[in-house]
């Protein structure tokens, strides 16, 4: 596992931390093999029965580091590249067989909110922020998020969240269904881990087969979807949008897409 990427199992439950506080957890691609890893871990583990996702510090995630995003918009595209680990990742996560937990604290920015889409309850605390700012930095949204967000929480709150980009509150994430309850960021992990062992406890067959039919029948939409998000967002990351939008992020100013058609 990675320094940054932390797990352990307890009473059935696998918690894996995102443990880049100093960063507020933004994702490199090493993180990404970790998680990937985690997950495989989790399904071929009989002690494991739901594995929960935290973060370290005061954020559960501020998305992809950007620093990584140059880099691979940098690389010319490579047709034998292979799976990278951010697909290997979602892939895993949206085609587990076993309950998928989140406890967000803090920021839960890009992949830290569409990742959410997959986790069968998520629980955020009262300080928690979520926020999407993929066409804010000329990229598309992913993890199948177009097509599960409007499912989620209807098509003008999903098209205001991808447009504008801006953050929404965790009281506003659950009064629109996106996390299941809010509690006070004290207890949030506890509660959260408490509610993980008690599904942990369970039936296994009985618990994984009422998720495969609550999910299974979106699956092969959802493996489309993430295919025809997955190639626009190469496609943008080696843009001249993309180049102006993090030039513009670490320059400390606004974007300018004047001159962009």
């Amino acid at each position: 596992m990675s320094e940054h990427v932390l797990r352990a199992i307890d009473k059935g439950v696998m918690t894996v931390t995102l443990n880049r506080a100093d960063k507020k957890n933004a994702l490199t691609e090493a993180m990404y093999s970790a998680l990937g890893d985690a997950l495989e871990a989790a399904a071929g583990d009989k002690s494991v029965r739901v594995v929960l996702f935290t973060g370290s510090g005061d954020s559960f995630t501020a998305g992809n580091d950007l620093g990584d995003f140059a880099a691979a918009g940098a690389k010319p595209a490579d047709a034998n590249e292979g799976e990278r680990p951010v697909g290997r990742f979602l892939r895993l996560i949206a085609t587990a067989e076993k309950p998928v937990i989140a406890a967000v604290n803090g920021l839960a920015v890009g992949v830290g909110v569409t990742m959410l889409l997959h986790c069968d309850l998520v629980y955020a605390g009262e300080s928690a922020t979520f926020q999407t700012p993929f066409v804010n930095l000329g990229l598309v949204p992913e993890a199948g998020s177009t097509l599960l967000l409007p499912n989620l929480i209807g098509n003008q709150k999903a098209t205001e969240l991808f447009l504008l980009g801006k953050k929404i509150s965790a009281e506003k994430a659950e009064r629109i269904g996106l996390v299941a309850d809010v509690l006070p960021d004290s207890e949030l992990l506890a509660r959260t881990t408490a509610i993980a062992q008690e599904i942990a406890a369970k039936a296994p067959t009985a618990v994984k087969l009422t998720k495969q039919l609550l999910r299974g029948a979106s699956r092969p939409d959802i493996a489309k979807r993430m295919a025809e998000e997955g190639a626009h967002f190469a496609a943008q990351l080696r843009s001249a949008e993309v180049k102006e939008a993090i030039s513009a992020f670490f320059e400390k100013r606004a974007p300018d897409f004047s001159k962009a058609s």
